[in-house]
């Protein structure tokens, strides 16, 4: 389906003028709500799919309130990961906008 890496991350169309800018940084990314709707982040780091898989169940439940986008995320130590507690995964920590590139 994707022609990128295994890391994805969902984002609201809002956000990408910062993404591409000074990539994924949850300090920056105010512009919209979460994907699960959150109005403040949820965890100071990003949350990352791990696959199509999860990445598709993302852009299902979009709760921004309009269109997202989805970012490929390269170059990242999936052993630096961290479990939110629901199974989703975050890197405690900003991705460089060389690191990312919109699907």
């Amino acid at each position: 389906m994707f022609d990128t890496s295994n890391l994805f991350h969902v984002s609201s169309m809002l956000n990408r003028q910062s993404i591409a800018q000074h990539g994924l940084d949850w300090a920056r990314m105010s512009a919209a709500p979460g994907i699960a709707g959150s109005r403040r982040p949820e965890v100071e780091g990003i949350f990352v799919c791990r696959g199509e898989e999860e990445a598709e169940f993302f852009l299902q439940i979009n709760n921004t309130g309009g269109p997202v986008d989805l970012w490929s995320v390269d170059g990242i130590d999936e052993g630096l990961l961290l479990d939110n507690g629901n199974g989703f995964v975050y890197l405690p920590g900003r991705i460089p906008a060389a690191r990312v590139r919109l699907v």
